[in-house]
């Protein structure tokens, strides 16, 4: 054990001492919470039950509607479009500078972003063809492909405001933010088509990425404005929840009339706001935690990784639910209803299967994160892990300082 540490000692300080000296790394450590948070929320969230024969899905806020504030701590992706947009701005404002073209930028960038994505479509084509081939329920086959595939979505979102940065870095967060009211309005007050909700999918999740364009600009210098964010959101969204008829839960509920997130709403736009300006508060104390070298080796390790991470997580859970069946009877946790508090106590002790689940996904397909990349010495590699080669959805960490 001992030694073990003074490796990860000597390793944590070559690590500090490689990662260039004007990175800002509070954004690779807003991109690893919020990495974090996705994958606890939908291990938490999301259960597999064999209730129905064949395996379905269900969660515990449906059974349980008191636990919805879970939901307000793990769902995390508007940090995510926040740390994007930040990423992409001061990345597109430094090809422009160096003289690279948007169409080499932009490839570039969705290149990064797509490449892990094939080793999931592939094996799971694979998977798919074969379970039904050996007599799986049509439905329970499509359970877990609408698991897999249904994160994907993020990525084509991510992909398509990247592509827009030139037109959207310097669109005021309020433009955006009046799209998503009045669509709302529209559909809930006035009766319009349940189609027009996904323009927000675009107009929802520009809200932060915009912030974080301005974020780049430094529009956040001082900590007025991302107070004014913590505050106005938060005090928004509890407005919306309490006589706007808004769900409280911040993820889809399965079976509930209305969702916040699929496609976004105004109460998630406005937790948005208050999720922004938390996590901009929030960058003086993580610089301070970055300095520390074991600390910052983690979030950059993390951030090496994360698409891999993020890509896989529910392929991890679904893998030990899988061989979970292979028990006399149905585990508590993993393929039982989730409608106790049993239930909860259960599902955080499978937590750390579903992460050695995950950490052989990670040592099986972490390679196409980094594909392409010339072969290089061991040490070149660790050193690497902090330096702009650094790759993390929404957007490779390698892009914060040289896209």
């Amino acid at each position: 054990m001992h030694e073990l540490r003074a490796r990860w000692s000597v390793l944590a300080d070559r690590i500090d001492a490689g990662t260039p000296a004007d990175r800002d790394r509070t954004v690779d450590a807003l991109r690893s919470f919020a990495i974090l948070g996705v994958v606890l929320g939908h291990w938490l969230v999301t259960a597999l039950t064999t209730a129905n024969g064949g395996l379905s899905t269900t969660s515990p806020l449906a059974h349980l509607p008191w636990l919805a504030p879970v939901s307000w701590l793990f769902q995390t992706l508007a940090v995510f479009f926040l740390v994007g947009g930040q990423v992409a701005a001061r990345g597109y404002a430094s090809a422009r500078e160096r003289g690279v073209s948007y169409g080499a930028w932009v490839g570039q960038r969705l290149s990064r972003l797509f490449r892990p994505v094939a080793a999931v479509l592939v094996l799971w084509t694979v998977t798919a063809g074969g379970l039904l081939l050996g007599g799986a329920e049509p439905g329970t086959v499509q359970t877990l492909l609408k698991l897999v595939l249904s994160p994907l979505w993020f990525l084509l979102v991510f992909a398509a405001l990247t592509a827009a940065t030139p037109l959207v870095a310097r669109l005021s967060p309020v433009w955006p933010l009046a799209v998503v009211a009045a669509v709302d309005v529209w559909r809930f007050g006035l009766g319009g088509p349940e189609w027009i909700g996904w323009v927000n999918v675009a107009a929802g999740w520009l809200v932060p990425y915009t912030l974080g364009a301005a974020w780049s600009r430094g529009a956040f210098a001082r900590r007025g404005p991302a107070a004014l964010l913590l505050g106005a959101g938060a005090a928004a969204t509890v407005a919306l929840v309490l006589w706007g008829g808004y769900p409280a839960s911040m993820v889809g509920v399965p079976g509930a009339p209305i969702s916040n997130l699929n496609p976004p709403t105004l109460a998630a736009a406005a937790f948005g706001l208050a999720q922004c300006g938390l996590a901009l508060l929030l960058r003086g104390p993580l610089e301070r935690a970055m300095r520390r070298p074991r600390v910052w080796a983690k979030v950059a390790l993390l951030n090496l990784s994360a698409m891999t991470v993020f890509l896989w997580h529910q392929t991890a859970m679904m893998a030990v639910t899988a061989l979970g069946l292979l028990a006399p009877a149905d585990l508590p946790g993993l393929h039982t209803v989730p409608g106790s508090v049993q239930w909860i106590a259960a599902r955080l002790l499978w937590l750390p299967v579903f992460a050695a689940a995950l950490g052989v996904c990670w040592a099986a397909f972490r390679t196409y994160e980094q594909g392409g990349r010339p072969k290089r010495s061991r040490s070149s590699r660790t050193v690497a892990a902090s330096r702009p080669a650094a790759g993390s959805p929404p957007a490779p960490a390698a892009e914060i300082t040289h896209a």
